[in-house]
């Protein structure tokens, strides 16, 4: 598998499996001076863990975050820096039950015909959402030095199932509205929403099933002229981020798919001085124009699936004696996998910027103190 190291200044590099004795990151290119604030990272973590309410699994992980390399008197160094979380509430009989059957919509195929059957098949392996707690170490990295420039990243759930917040929100104070945000279970902004959202995800837990939703992530202050033309834009770039995310199936930038049933008329954003600076009047280009930063907000939605996992009875084949079956799944897994992607998703879009603003030379590679 040589696919697991992403960007170009500030890389990472994920490892670890879902059920091995790890899971951690190895974050290249953090610029050297930075005071490095451990508890923030926990605390990014914390809202990614599982087990944290009823609405998510039930396995059991405290994920406190170790640092192994590149910190020396509380300072980035420059050197790499390895992070860990260690993998304690792991309960591997169900995969061996089910090693010769495909479950529906994972990667066990996928990942059969691809390596061979050698591949960790123990809780989806490298394949599993579990890997996503070192995209939020490091993302926290990068979120603190964009702190510093006064970039801050929201993201938020727009729906689950068919219950959706159909009002817009302005980020002004990061802060204020993040703490609005954790107050609901399922990380809504709109608390008659949150309750009929938390409704849907009990009423599919109950049935031994799953449902998916959009999470929308606002970015603002990131500054003008950022990306490139075709193969280095801003917008293909967070993309690959966001996908690389399990269980993102869609992504769209401002007005999105919407604009498909708009005229020019009504999609275009007019530009307008306002206080003395460039701005549009309004932002269906979501921030974005030609894969190049406009200094309006960065504004996107993503779509995520349905948890694969469910307790239903579904129809699959046995590997093993190569005939049709069906398999009806035990353990534990997530009714709704959205409440616990907004952290990651915040974590993959800071990860894509820092790296663009470190090779725009934006910011430094040492850091003032």
């Amino acid at each position: 598998m040589g696919e697991n190291t992403f960007g170009t200044r500030f890389k990472i590099t994920s490892f670890g499996e879902s059920h091995g004795k790890v899971i951690g990151v190895v974050v290249d290119g953090v610029p050297a001076g930075l005071e490095f604030d451990l508890e923030y990272i926990q605390i990014e973590l914390n809202k990614r863990r599982p087990g944290q309410s009823h609405l998510t699994t039930s396995r059991s992980e405290s994920d406190k975050a170790k640092v192994l390399s590149g910190i020396f008197n509380g300072k980035t160094t420059g050197a790499p820096i390895c992070l860990i979380v260690e993998n304690k509430d792991v309960d591997s009989s169900k995969y061996e039950k089910f090693k010769n059957f495909l479950r529906p919509s994972q990667i066990d195929y996928s990942a059969l015909t691809k390596y061979g059957g050698f591949a960790d098949y123990k809780g989806s392996g490298r394949f599993s959402g579990r890997v996503t707690a070192g995209f939020v170490m490091a993302g926290a990295i990068a979120k603190q030095i964009l702190s510093e420039y006064d970039i801050g990243i929201f993201a938020y759930t727009k729906s689950i199932g068919n219950i959706i917040d159909t009002e817009d929100y302005h980020v002004d104070d990061i802060q204020k509205i993040t703490d609005l945000r954790e107050k609901s279970p399922v990380r809504a902004l709109n608390s008659k929403q949150s309750k009929l959202m938390e409704q849907i995800i009990e009423e599919v837990k109950n049935q031994k099933d799953s449902i998916g939703g959009i999470i929308k992530c606002i970015v603002n202050n990131f500054p003008e002229g950022i990306g490139g033309p075709i193969f280095n834009s801003l917008e293909s770039n967070i993309s690959k981020a966001i996908f690389s995310i399990p269980a993102i199936k869609g992504i769209e930038f401002g007005a999105g798919f919407r604009a498909a049933t708009m005229k020019g008329s009504e999609h275009n954003d007019p530009w307008i001085i306002r206080d003395g600076k460039i701005q549009t009047t309004q932002n269906n280009s979501g921030g974005i124009i030609g894969g190049i930063s406009t200094g309006m907000p960065i504004e996107f939605k993503v779509a995520v699936k349905p948890t694969a996992t469910i307790g239903i009875p579904q129809k699959t084949v046995n590997i093993k004696t190569m005939e049709n079956t069906e398999i009806e799944i035990t353990g534990r897994h997530d009714p709704c996998i959205v409440p616990r992607a907004i952290v990651v998703i915040e974590a993959m879009t800071a990860i894509v910027l820092l790296d663009f603003l470190l090779i725009e030379g934006i910011v430094p590679s040492v850091l003032k103190s």
